[in-house]
């Protein structure tokens, strides 16, 4: 099943590492600002939608795993 994961920047270096030892080598992820605990409602449904959006493009392209 076509999959995309949603991370902070933060964890940009422990996603790629991650994925690649679970044999995973560029596996696409959609990044948002970091952190998200303090957004407010207005700025966290802003960044939402945009990773929504670039998640669909993963997803619609093929390059979705």
């Amino acid at each position: 099943m076509p999959s995309v994961s949603v991370i902070t920047e933060q964890f940009v270096s422990a996603a790629e590492l991650m994925a690649s030892v679970l044999g995973a080598e560029g596996y696409p992820f959609v990044t948002m600002p970091h952190p998200i605990s303090s957004a407010t409602a207005e700025a966290l449904a802003s960044h939402a939608q945009i990773a929504a959006a670039q998640c669909v493009a993963l997803l619609t392209s093929g390059q979705a795993r």
